[in-house]
């Protein structure tokens, strides 16, 4: 069988490898919090050698958690909002609309072109429903085309992007999503400042040439951004009961580690 090869992809980009292969091991887990069979099957298909990836067990876990809590986050959304429209930022080469999808939703997939290229090839093509965005998400156009469609409510998705950008990538994002889609709903993860600095020590380790940079301090420091954003809630790895994170969950009662890494869930506004 031929392999698919990476080599157009850059160092953000090669980082979607790391949430392919963690799904595709804990998929075949007796165990497992999340099913892919898709990823074993990508797994095989992509040219790349998967041993560099080198993170640690309670880190796998923990990727496998913000996964299922990023389901969770959507599915909840779809049962309130069901002929909604989600955009997952920087979808890599996640099959959550497959994990999710009611039937009714209008989803739209966006990355880099060259990530974008390897869904097709690996994954699916566009269909009534799902549709897939190629580029940067700090190149507006998707927006427009996202517009296009009509009036529904709106979710965005950005799971494992937000911190390999700065802070001010980061606000011109999101007040540029709520100015065109007044009352839409934001759900993305991020880290103290701590933990980019930990992170990317274990990145240096781990041969990943990609560093993190953008840091949260306090999920509600987002709604100093604009007026009107407001946080709906949050999730904290070490906050749940997961029995196998068992082992590290005394670190919930340490201050610098805590509430260091989380997901955010915002309002960004009211709908017009």
């Amino acid at each position: 069988m031929t392999k698919t090869t990476l080599a157009n992809l850059d160092d953000v980009a090669e980082t979607l490898l790391i949430p392919l292969y963690i799904r595709a091991k804990e998929t075949q887990r007796p165990d497992a919090m999340l099913m892919d069979e898709k990823a074993l099957e990508m797994v095989k298909q992509v040219d790349y050698d998967f041993s560099r990836i080198k993170i640690q067990g309670h880190d796998e876990v923990a990727l496998i958690l913000r996964m299922r809590e990023f389901d969770r986050f959507a599915r909840d959304f779809l049962a309130n909002h069901p002929g909604s429209t989600v955009v997952h930022i920087g979808c890599g080469l996640d099959t959550r609309f497959e994990r999710v999808d009611n039937g009714r939703v209008e989803w739209y997939d966006l990355d880099l072109s060259d990530v974008i290229e390897l869904r097709r090839k690996l994954i699916r093509e566009e269909g009534e429903r799902y549709h897939l965005l190629s580029g940067s998400v700090f190149d507006y156009a998707w927006m427009d085309a996202v517009k296009e469609k009509p009036q529904r409510p709106f979710l965005f998705i950005a799971e494992g992007v937000f911190p390999y950008f700065e802070e001010a990538q980061i606000k011109y994002l999101v007040l540029t999503l709520q100015k065109l889609f007044p009352g839409a709903e934001l759900v993305c993860d991020a880290h103290t400042p701590f933990v980019i600095w930990a992170d990317n020590l274990q990145l240096a380790f781990s041969k990943i040439k990609a560093r993190l940079h953008w840091g949260l301090k306090h999920g509600k420091d987002v709604e100093r951004w604009g007026e009107g954003i407001s946080m709906l809630e949050e999730w904290f790895y070490f906050g749940t009961d997961e029995p196998r994170l068992s082992a590290f969950r005394w670190m919930r009662n340490v201050p610098l580690m805590g509430k260091s890494t989380g997901i955010f869930h915002y309002r960004l506004g009211k709908q017009s």
